[in-house]
């Protein structure tokens, strides 16, 4: 793992998980490692960058306050690119707080309050943002956990629940598709949005098996770059992008309002399971 200049890595082995271990940073409150079942689940770029205002390639990024280019702001907004406090490190917990300051208000001019919360245990990873409105006026903003999910090879990897969810096709300006009825497949550069998913999602690679769940976000962000938009991009080495896909927890579609004082949660769930057919 990259060593990171801004922030070290904070651990947590939480009891009773066989061997499972989290590490974090607090830059971006950025979820780096979860090894599991002796496995490492997430993908973290050998390349990431770890400089100071340089989001980082892998992991879980925090997206806030704005998706991709849906705001006047930054793509994908300034929370992962900042140094977030460190107010708790365990034993099964890590949390990470943020608030608005001169420079985040220079680009987003509301008054708020970001927590992380990382929470492991025994073949599970939750992992929870919450939003406050510390200002006079409400507010409305997108956010996502842009989790990057290790495979063994994309092209074996199927994400199974959204059969029968219409969605935007990215890769296409955001035209309207119908449902494929059929899992999702990775056999060029994907990226979709699916709105209103309100079960749990399975993603198969092979012989392992991952239970994807959310609370508080609405939609669902599938992405993988595919070789020719990967080879653009300078912090993934040539052929990394078959070791990935991103599932993501979003809220993106219709902007979350916060009133004055109101704050707004919203997480995903990560569970290792076993295949029924093992």
């Amino acid at each position: 793992m990259p060593t990171a200049p801004i922030a070290s890595p904070l651990s947590l082995n939480p009891a009773g998980s066989s061997g499972s271990t989290v590490e974090a940073t607090a830059f971006g409150a950025h979820v780096l490692s979860w090894r599991c079942r002796g496995h490492e689940r997430l993908y973290l770029s050998p390349h990431a960058s770890f400089a100071a205002g340089k989001a980082i390639r892998g992991g879980i990024p925090v997206i806030f306050p704005q998706f991709a280019e849906r705001g006047p702001g930054p793509r994908h907004g300034f929370a992962r690119t900042f140094e977030w406090d460190t107010v708790e490190t365990g034993p099964e917990r890590l949390l990470f707080r943020f608030a608005d300051d001169e420079t985040t208000r220079a680009s987003w001019p509301h008054r708020f309050a970001a927590e992380l919360s990382v929470e492991p245990a025994p073949d599970r990873l939750r992992t929870a943002l919450t939003i406050r409105n510390r200002g006079d006026e409400a507010f409305e903003f997108t956010a996502a956990l842009h989790t990057y999910l290790r495979v063994a090879d994309v092209a074996g990897t199927l994400v199974h629940g959204l059969e029968d969810r219409p969605y935007l096709d990215s890769t296409r300006q955001g035209v309207h598709c119908e449902p494929d009825d059929a899992p999702v497949r990775f056999e060029a550069e994907l990226d979709r949005i699916y709105p209103d998913v309100r079960k749990p999602l399975r993603l198969t690679d092979g012989e392992e098996l991952l239970r994807l769940e959310a609370e508080g976000f609405s939609d669902v962000v599938v992405w993988n770059p595919g070789r020719e938009l990967a080879a653009g991009m300078s912090d993934l080495s040539v052929g990394e992008y078959h070791r990935f896909v991103c599932v993501e927890a979003a809220a993106v579609l219709v902007p979350i309002r916060l009133e004055p004082g109101q704050a707004w949660t919203g997480a995903q769930i990560l569970v290792v399971e076993e295949r029924a057919d093992a």
